[in-house]
């Protein structure tokens, strides 16, 4: 059998020429270009085009890309962290800060030598203040609503005068770390107002709240492990005579509590009060 192909071919070249104007503008734009623009002008064009990433979006994840070690017996004083250490979470806790009045650091200095001679070497606090909340958590995202809900319960709040001088011995919860306090014996009742609008924002963000029925205090030294029992069986006593017979007479903490802070990270955000 002979086949003659010319036919056939002569027919779809006559199927082309009859074609609409319509239907040969239809041909594919992707084909039409590929004729006329090479690789290199696609990736050209394509660069053009693309907008350059703000600076503000890739600072929000310039963390995730660090790496993180968490050294406790170089960086804390062989202090142990109550969570694990995650880069994006922020430990952040809310207080009243107390600046040291005349002599408190020369009592705290006597104090420390005498527990000292009893074996227990304690470490002065980087800083003073009341605590008025736990620490927790804040992912990065959370700092500024997390911060302007507590600044907007304080809207009304108005300051007051705390007053401390008794010593008591505190250990967190873990049993890692045993503190040296004062108590606060005046101001108590507007403390615990307080607490109830930082609750609230704790609350908003399925945070824990405050301890139900705290010892508010002052914390001015610590060391590592729980030694709750043997500083109050050997020389709590003793410390306390340190207080009670200051050279001035009995030392008070005197706190004027007229600024709420945060400290969140490394980051301190103060509410000041009416």
């Amino acid at each position: 059998m002979i086949v003659n192909y010319s036919s056939s071919s002569s027919e779809e070249e006559a199927e082309r020429d009859d074609a609409s104007p319509a239907q040969k503008r239809t041909k594919p734009d992707s084909e039409t270009r590929g004729e006329h623009m090479d690789h290199g002008s696609l990736q050209k064009r394509d660069t053009l085009t693309r907008l350059p990433l703000p600076e503000s979006v890739r600072e929000m994840f310039r963390e995730s890309e660090e790496q993180w070690t968490d050294n406790s017996e170089e960086e804390h004083g062989g202090r142990l962290r109550s969570f694990q250490h995650e880069r994006g979470n922020w430990a952040t806790y809310v207080y009243f800060p107390y600046d040291p009045e005349e002599g408190f650091l020369e009592l705290l200095d006597d104090i420390m030598v005498a527990a000292g001679a009893h074996g227990i070497p304690l470490t002065l606090c980087e800083e003073f203040h009341i605590s008025i909340s736990k620490t927790v958590v804040l992912r990065h995202h959370w700092i500024q609503p997390f911060v302007q809900s507590i600044r907007t319960g304080l809207t009304t709040f108005r300051k007051f005068f705390c007053l401390a001088d008794k010593l008591r011995v505190y250990c967190n919860a873990e049993k890692t770390r045993t503190f040296l306090g004062m108590e606060i014996s005046i101001g108590k009742t507007q403390l615990l107002e307080v607490i109830k609008i930082v609750d609230l924002t704790m609350n908003e963000f399925n945070l824990n709240t405050f301890y139900k029925d705290p010892s508010f205090h002052v914390s001015l030294a610590w060391c590592v492990g729980d030694h709750t029992e043997r500083l109050k069986r050997t020389c709590l006593s003793e410390l306390q005579g340190f207080v009670d017979r200051h050279e001035d007479g009995p030392f008070h903490i005197q706190l004027n509590c007229s600024e709420v802070r945060c400290k969140s990270g490394n980051k301190v955000f103060q509410f000041p009060l009416e």
